[in-house]
Formats: structure tokens, C-alpha cells, sequence
């Protein structure tokens, strides 16, 4: 008895030892961190929005932490092949995904199966910026106002089209969510590629369209504009109302983050995270992001997470409602 005691105090012992060397080891990860470059996987193509913003934050980190960070572009799959490399990527603070919220909060409904789990195998280190996006239409269009649209398709079912950036986008998700709750009948339209060619000629009638992009259509006289997604009405644009003036309570906006494979150790993620706060804190680089109608944001890990289950919710009870999938 009494040796079955000791083994047990030493088997003990050890446990707690080892416990308490991993801990010390991620804690001194987290001090000698970084002592090489960093590497962020880029979830979408060279010179997209996505990429231009990954690159305004990585070298502002860069700078700061005094090592290279490098974006490494891997698009495919609406951001899944890069979130894929990174959650098989070692977990030891030197590999990120600068991906959509999107890749979160729409992918892991859309896609009946993914080659990893963006709940386990990934964890939210911080957010950059978000932009609300804007309904625009065709010149030809009759509608002026997204009052006006209601009406119009009321009145003909099924005649006017809103275009989209594909299946699942946000582009399609957010007007399903206002076909439903005015009950209009407009046709969907996806595109592979940028439906803006074919908006501006007349072939589609409507699209929602990021506002970074879509405030120089506007602007130039090519499209006109209905209505914007965000919370309150866009200053650059301040006589287009919000989409809530007709959905009240209704906004949705973009955003942009970073993640980091799940075991990545803490004071690594709370270190990084306390640099992005900072990043979008800062008047040269908040000033930059403020030139292309976006907004900068910093928030805690724990914010961003709880914005990640609150875009979800939104946009799983469109996909469950419309059988959205692609695949």
C-alpha cells in the first residue's frame, strides 16, 4: 500500500512538473517572440481589398516587432484553402491567416464538408477593419431609394435580378435576408468573377457591393445607389439611407481578421492581438483605411470572437432557409 502511495506521489509530482514546464515554455515562447520572420497566409488574390489591408497591418507589425512579416497570397475556395494551411501550420507563433470574417461566419454552412474545423483547429488573435456595403443599380434601373425597389418588385415578381459575388457571399446573403423580411421576389444572379461589367451595362439590375469598391462607382456617375448596410447612413455617402430604415434594427458589416492555429501559445496571441489594437489605433494608418471608406477596428480576442457567433447566427438561418450550398 505504502508503495502504491509513493508511485502514485511521484507519477504526481511529474505531472505536475511537466505542467509546469510547458507552461514556463510557452511563456518564454511568448518572451523571446519573434526571432524570425512571421509568415500570414492571404486568403484572397494580390492587389484585392483583403490583400491591401493584410499588408497596411503587416508591415505596421513588422516595424514594431522588428522581424519581417511576410503575406503569403493563397486564395481559393472563398478563403478556405488559406485558413486550411495555417490549421495544419505548427502552432508556434510564426504563421497567421488574414482572412474575411466571412470564411467563419458563412464558409462552415455552405460547404457541406471543410478539411478542418474553424471552431478547434483555429482561434481569433484580432480584428483589422470593416466596411459596410452598399445596394447599388443600374442607371436604367426605375428605383431610386430602396423604398422605391420594394415597390417595384412587388408590383412585377420575379422581373428585376440582384446580381452576386456567388453562392454564400455576403453580396447574396444580405438581400435574401431583405427579400424575406419585405417579401419581394427578385432573381439571383451569381457571377465567378466581378458582376460590375454587367451591372453597369444593364445586363443585372441590382448588387450589393462592398462600399471600398463601390463608393467610385457612385461617385463617377456609373451606378446609383439604394441603400447602405451599416448601422448608421455612410458620411461619404450621407443621402443614401440604411438598409435598417427599411429592415429596422437590420445591419451587416464586413470585417476583416486575423487567426492563428489553435495551440498557438497565449502570451503570443495576447501580444499580437495588443499590436493590432494599436496598428488601428494609429493616425497614418487609420487615416489610409479612412481614404478607402473603411473603418479601423481593434478589439479584444474576446470581442471578436463574440462578433464571429453573431454574424453566424445571421447568416446560417439565410443559408438553412434557402438550402444555400456549394458543393
Amino acid at each position: 500500500m505504502r508503495r502504491t502511495m509513493m508511485i502514485k506521489t511521484l507519477l504526481g509530482l511529474a505531472s505536475g512538473m511537466l505542467l509546469a514546464t510547458s507552461a514556463g515554455n510557452a511563456l518564454a515562447q511568448g518572451a523571446e517572440w519573434p526571432n524570425k520572420p512571421i509568415n500570414i497566409q492571404g486568403g484572397f488574390a494580390p492587389g484585392t481589398p483583403p490583400d491591401i489591408f493584410a499588408r497596411m497591418y503587416g508591415d505596421y507589425v513588422g516595424k514594431k516587432l522588428g522581424v519581417p512579416v511576410v503575406i503569403d497570397n493563397r486564395p481559393g475556395s472563398a478563403g478556405n484553402l488559406a485558413s486550411d494551411t495555417v490549421a495544419k501550420a505548427p502552432a508556434d507563433g510564426y504563421t497567421f491567416v488574414y482572412n474575411l470574417s466571412t470564411a467563419f461566419t458563412i464558409n462552415p454552412y455552405i460547404y457541406s464538408k471543410l478539411p478542418f474545423d474553424p471552431d478547434k483547429d483555429l482561434v481569433p488573435v484580432a480584428t483589422t477593419m470593416r466596411q459596410g456595403l452598399v445596394l447599388i443599380a443600374t442607371n436604367k434601373f426605375p428605383a431610386k431609394t430602396v423604398k422605391d425597389m420594394v415597390a417595384a418588385a412587388k408590383a412585377k415578381p420575379g422581373t428585376y435580378s440582384h446580381a452576386s459575388y456567388g453562392a454564400g457571399s455576403p453580396s447574396q446573403l444580405i438581400v435574401e435576408s431583405l427579400k424575406d423580411e419585405v417579401g419581394i421576389d427578385m432573381l439571383h444572379v451569381p457571377y465567378r468573377a466581378s458582376p460590375i461589367a454587367d451591372l453597369v451595362g444593364g445586363q443585372v439590375d441590382t448588387l450589393m457591393e462592398p462600399i471600398a469598391t463601390g463608393y467610385q462607382l457612385i461617385s463617377s456617375g456609373k451606378v446609383q445607389a439604394l441603400a447602405y448596410s451599416g448601422p448608421t447612413r455612410h458620411p461619404a455617402l450621407p443621402d443614401v439611407p440604411t438598409l435598417s430604415e427599411v429592415m429596422p434594427g437590420f445591419s451587416m458589416m464586413s470585417w476583416h481578421g486575423i487567426w492563428a492555429p489553435a495551440a498557438t501559445p497565449q502570451p503570443i496571441l495576447t501580444r499580437f492581438n495588443a499590436l493590432m489594437v494599436e496598428a488601428s489605433k494609429d493616425p497614418d494608418l487609420s487615416r489610409r483605411i479612412k481614404e478607402l471608406h473603411s473603418e479601423p477596428l481593434g478589439v479584444t480576442r474576446t470581442e471578436m470572437a463574440a462578433m464571429v457567433r453573431r454574424d453566424a447566427e445571421i447568416y446560417s438561418r439565410v443559408v438553412k432557409a434557402r438550402n444555400i450550398k456549394v458543393d
